[in-house]
């Protein structure tokens, strides 16, 4: 293990602060959001990213050395940045076009390095072709690491040690957690911490349209933070006992429904998760059960996209064209 880093490790651990559960007003629900927004760089990813750097310096997989490798979206990126900045270890992030271009701002401002992706792979997405370019320059670098946030047990524990553990002491008892799924991490460590409370928590898996991770026809999707076009084998290791797929045109009504309803301004896989929440319990009429989600990030980099009326119009598919595509695939 190398000290300077573990001792760099240390430093930014006490500057991590325990994020706000707060209750929401809802006429059926006792609702409840862990506003994942005052994690250091915004996201509830700077969870999973601290806990999987921590774990590889522990074991001496990166060292001041080394170059860090990793594929992302757009929070896990902008996660990495930060804290191997603080660290003083060198990251490279593989990105797409459907990167908001406030985060590819900052990435480039923050790396010495950022890889930009361009082809479409067979799924319609991105997710392949970055994967494919971090296995080549892992190949071309010397002392290079993946964290790998789609298959590393690191990720799905910091939801556990940390996101779970404080959203538990919070509210006690919960019914019903909704949680948006991409690579499976926080629905994994926040699952198995809920279920240690109570084996009566129905805990609801919420992707969107587009997504194969729960077996959806793959399509290419807009919208960053939520969904996948591969399934993470740490999904099959999160205890879920229901799915919702949102559209991502209801996922943009989320978001604006939030900031509405609630003065709310968040991202895009919040907004999809607010979706699932009132599409589940629409017309529910019984005693108002505990509720809880997460605000996963914030709404600022999606300005342009989900908080653009003309960009939502001239981007996404009506909902109608989205459920005749899928009828038409079944």
């Amino acid at each position: 293990m190398d000290s300077v880093l573990w001792n760099r490790i240390e430093l930014v651990s006490r500057e991590f602060p325990e994020t706000e559960t707060v209750q929401l007003a809802h006429e059926r629900l006792r609702l409840f959001v862990k506003m994942e927004t005052t994690n250091p760089s915004g996201s509830a990813k700077d969870r999973s990213a601290y806990w999987i750097l921590r774990e590889a310096v522990r074991r001496g997989d990166i060292t001041r050395d080394t170059t860090v490798v990793e594929s992302s979206s757009g929070n896990f990126a902008l996660s990495m940045a930060l804290f191997c900045g603080r660290l003083g270890v060198r990251f490279i992030p593989v990105i797409d076009p459907n990167v908001n271009t406030s985060t590819e701002t900052v990435l480039r401002r923050s790396c010495a390095r950022v890889e930009k992706v361009a082809r479409i792979d067979r799924t319609g997405g991105y997710l392949l072709s970055r994967l494919d370019r971090v296995a080549e320059l892992l190949a071309e670098i010397e002392d290079g690491y993946w964290p790998n946030q789609y298959a590393n047990i690191d990720g799905a524990q910091a939801h556990y040690e940390l996101t779970g553990r404080e959203l538990v002491a919070s509210l006690g008892d919960i019914d019903y957690l909704f949680v948006g799924v991409g690579s499976g991490a926080m629905i994994a460590g926040l699952s198995q911490r809920v279920a240690e409370l109570s084996t009566d928590v129905t805990v609801v898996a919420v992707d969107v349209a587009g997504s194969v991770i729960f077996g959806g026809e793959p399509r290419r999707r807009h919208i960053p933070g939520i969904g996948s076009s591969i399934r993470s084998p740490l999904v099959d290791k999160a205890m879920i006992s229901d799915v919702v797929v949102v559209s991502e045109r209801e996922e943009v009504a989320g978001c604006h429904d939030l900031l509405r309803d609630h003065g709310i301004y968040a991202g895009g896989s919040t907004g999809c998760v607010y979706a699932a929440i009132n599409r589940y319990f629409e017309g529910y009429r019984g005693p108002p059960p505990v509720v809880a989600f997460l605000c996963a990030d914030r709404g600022e980099p999606y300005r342009d996209t989900i908080y653009d009326d003309s960009w939502v119009a001239r981007t996404l598919m009506p909902d109608r064209e989205v459920r005749d595509r899928s009828a038409s695939a079944t």
